[in-house]
């Protein structure tokens, strides 16, 4: 007699032991075929489901957002008045719709007290005009209406403010006072010059060809060598920057390099600072990527994502003064800067617009919902490069470290890992 065939449950454990290595494989794929079996019939009943009712799916995917350490980021719980330092991680949009909200509620009571005042002298009026008309039929008939109350006019804020707002977008007009004021040379409230900058690179440094890659990342850039010839003389970055602010620089970059890798990028802002200490990681030509493309001399615009503590729009400042305000929309060409966890990732794209296939599905935006207005429309992107990690690590208040720090990076300031600076 045939023995019945064995159809292991999809959790259960092995049934018996045995020795023989090849039964004990054997029933181990029964079992995750039958596992895998059992989650295809979940998934293709719930898709049954929420096809019938699509809110189903949405309730499903908002439940399903994962944890990550971005969602358990950590602030310091300050005063508004306090929050403008480097050396804190808050949020200055938060800290700016607080204050926007004490205003308000503020400007409220004062109103309710007003009306309260108004109120109270109308009645007392009403009293003595009774006394003097009492028994005039007239006046009973009257039937007195209640003042109705203003509506407030929205702010800026509550006009610009969407319902799929991205979280990760930097507001720049969002730069505290005092922040403005202890770096007047980047928050400047004209319009910022043309850039015109300055690469060079550390001494005997081979990184040749990353420099002049980064000519044709930031605009309006030239490229000069830096070497120590025995019989040359071994410029400063100090006597550098001076050199370009006499020749209408605005800013000078210096490529570093260990084991003719880069590894550091510093950048000065012309005429006297401030100067950032940026390391650099994961370094990648555009040659190197696959399906890269060229890049033209087109002016790119810039993107600057996720800048939200006092520290991160100081950052955001400086990248937003290496390029020029007015791009060429013509190029298509875009340079993004997306911090996330301290790490700047820069990037550099050609975009182009075309028709949606009928395989692919619509533009959704951060609620999950598709976005109205572009239902048949896709982006296409190819990168150009380079591409590379950024990592700020100090902030000089002059030219070079003796002229003092505004910030220093620390080991310490990543021991609470839900916690960032920028």
């Amino acid at each position: 007699m045939a023995s019945k065939k064995f159809q292991p449950s999809p959790k259960a454990s092995l049934p018996f032991k045995t020795a023989n290595k090849y039964k004990r494989q054997d029933l181990h794929v029964k079992q995750k075929k039958a596992r895998e079996h059992t989650r295809r019939d979940e998934r293709f009943r719930r898709r049954r489901e929420e096809d019938k009712e699509p809110s189903l799916r949405e309730d499903r995917i908002k439940r399903n957002v994962p944890l990550t350490l971005d969602r358990k980021r950590v602030w310091d719980e300050i005063d508004r008045d306090t929050g403008d330092g480097l050396g804190v991680s808050v949020d200055v949009e938060r800290l700016k719709r607080r204050k926007l909200e004490e205003e308000e509620a503020t400007a409220t009571a004062a109103a309710a007290e007003l009306d309260a005042n108004q109120e109270e002298e109308n009645s007392i009026s009403d009293d003595q005009d009774s006394m003097v008309d009492f028994g005039s039929g007239d006046e009973e008939d009257k039937v007195k209406e209640k003042p109705q109350r203003r509506q407030r006019p929205r702010t800026a804020t509550e006009r610009a403010t969407s319902p799929v707002h991205s979280t990760t977008s930097t507001n720049l007009d969002l730069t505290p006072e005092a922040l403005a004021a202890r770096f007047p040379s980047l928050f400047s409230m004209e319009s910022p010059p043309i850039p015109k900058i300055l690469i060079t690179t550390s001494i005997n440094s081979t990184l040749h060809n990353e420099a002049r890659l980064l000519t044709t990342l930031f605009p309006h850039s030239v490229y000069i060598p830096r070497s120590s010839h025995r019989y040359g003389h071994k410029f400063s970055v100090r006597e550098i920057s001076s050199f370009a602010t006499n020749r209408k620089y605005t800013a000078v970059i210096v490529l570093k390099e260990d084991q003719k890798r880069p590894t550091g990028i510093d950048f000065v802002h012309l005429p006297s600072g401030p100067m950032f200490h940026f390391s650099i990681s994961n370094w990648v030509e555009g040659k190197r990527l696959p399906g890269h493309g060229n890049p033209t001399n087109h002016l790119p615009e810039i993107i600057l994502n996720n800048f939200r503590t006092p520290l991160g729009l100081l950052t955001a400042h400086l990248f937003r003064t290496m390029f020029p305000p007015q791009p060429e929309f013509q190029g298509r060409q875009v340079v993004t800067l997306h911090n996330q966890r301290d790490y700047i990732f820069l990037r550099r794209h050609r975009y182009v617009f075309r028709e949606k296939r009928a395989t692919e599905k619509s533009v959704v935006g951060p609620d999950g919902k598709e976005v109205k207005g572009v239902e048949g429309i896709r982006a296409g992107l190819q990168e150009l490069g380079p591409r590379f990690t950024m990592k700020l690590r100090r902030i000089d208040k002059g030219i070079q470290h003796s002229s003092g720090q505004e910030w220093v990076w620390r080991g310490g300031m990543e021991k609470q890992r839900t916690k960032f600076q920028l």
